[in-house]
């Protein structure tokens, strides 16, 4: 059985601001490949389709980078960042 992902208020707030969804973080965190970030923290990316605009700029896709930590009985996301992008992504 998977563990669950708990969000941190400080992941939500980023996710709001940055226009990251908790199925996009989650989505990232249990299909792509984790790669070790500081302080012992892990990060993932998964590029979904965008196709809006984002202060004042079309953007077909974004990624989505959730930063989290894994514990025994959970994944705790800390922060998540996103980064758009010209490029066509396939749905």
């Amino acid at each position: 059985m998977a563990k669950p992902i708990h969000l941190t208020q400080h992941a939500r707030r980023q996710m709001e601001a940055r226009k990251a969804t908790p199925e996009e973080v989650e989505a990232a965190i249990r299909s792509s490949p984790w790669k070790q970030s500081e302080g012992g923290r892990y990060m993932a990316a998964k590029v979904f389709p965008f196709r809006q605009q984002h202060f004042g700029r079309f953007y077909p896709a974004k990624e989505v980078v959730p930063i989290f930590v894994e514990e025994t009985d959970r994944i705790v996301v800390i922060t998540v960042y996103t980064f758009f992008s010209q490029r066509e992504v396939e749905t």
